[in-house]
């Protein structure tokens, strides 16, 4: 199941007992909330914890910018370095003490998400890029939506209130061509596929089963996000372009990985091995 708010993309909450009209008032003095603490040793409920995983390989200069728009809502923020050359991880703790910086098992942006999914505390699991490309306050949206009943949120650059000041006419129509391949073959109708802004319940892990090394994780989760009958919400997400420095993407070489992704997890495909991977000492 695929949803596409509309703007504003942030339903209304249902109203609480101390907002109801005054023609329903709490009658008795007696009454008591719709949550009682029943003994003095209850806490009152707290939202879930977030964790927000962010891959980066030689992002130094673009690291503050990212980081110091992390909402409060983020309760832990994981850096997963890909052996970068510069001072990612020296900038990355200097910006923000609290960050978790690890260092990905392999090579590749899917190999460090999977290392940040497992190593991630959260209720929920947010991943975002660190090149300055997707901004950090979009976040509440992705996890109000979560809050709300769905499994599994990502970003749409083609969603009404989305956008992109950054994608080239090339990846734009690669990536219409794959969304439609993918639509048809689960009989969905989202409108972005390599977008890499997204969230889930980190419960749901295990039902991704997630084992691409690079950019093609990222349709990996969705495939198998539809899969497996998770719930999917699309929200409005607006990409910027690169504030420094080189994207590691290779449209072609990378599309190219999408495409057999998505040729071997077709329904009726034999399921696919995971694929080796290289250590790094």
């Amino acid at each position: 199941m695929t949803t596409h708010p509309t703007l504003p993309f942030l339903p209304s909450l249902p109203q609480s007992v101390d907002s109801q009209p005054d023609d329903h008032p709490l009658r008795r003095s007696t009454d008591t909330s719709p949550h009682p603490l029943r003994r003095a040793a209850d806490r009152v409920p707290t939202r879930p914890a977030v964790s927000l995983v962010i891959p980066a390989l030689n992002e130094a200069r673009n690291i503050p910018w990212v980081f110091e728009q992390i909402p409060d809502c983020v309760g832990e923020v994981l850096l997963i370095d890909g052996d970068s050359h510069d001072a990612t991880v020296r900038v990355a703790t200097r910006i923000l003490p609290t960050v978790r910086s690890l260092r990905q098992s392999g090579s590749g942006k899917g190999n460090a998400l999977r290392t940040g999914f497992l190593a991630a505390r959260g209720d929920y699991v947010v991943m975002m890029d660190a090149d300055g490309s997707m901004s950090p306050g979009e976040i509440p949206h992705f996890v109000h939506f979560l809050e709300n009943g769905y499994d599994f949120v990502k970003g749409s650059r083609f969603v009404e209130g989305g956008g992109s000041l950054d994608i080239t006419r090339f990846r734009r129509l690669g990536n219409h061509a794959l969304l439609a391949l993918v639509n048809r073959l689960y009989d969905a109708s989202l409108t972005d596929l390599c977008y890499g802004f997204c969230a889930f319940r980190r419960s749901f892990l295990d039902q991704l089963d997630l084992h691409a090394t690079g950019f093609e994780i990222e349709s990996e989760m969705i495939v198998h996000a539809l899969r497996s009958g998770l719930r999917i919400a699309e929200v409005p997400s607006l990409e910027l372009p690169r504030r420094n420095g080189r994207s590691n993407l290779h449209a072609i070489s990378d599309g190219r990985r999408v495409l057999r992704t998505l040729l071997s997890e077709r329904p009726g495909a034999q399921p696919a091995s995971a694929p080796q991977e290289r250590s790094t000492p």
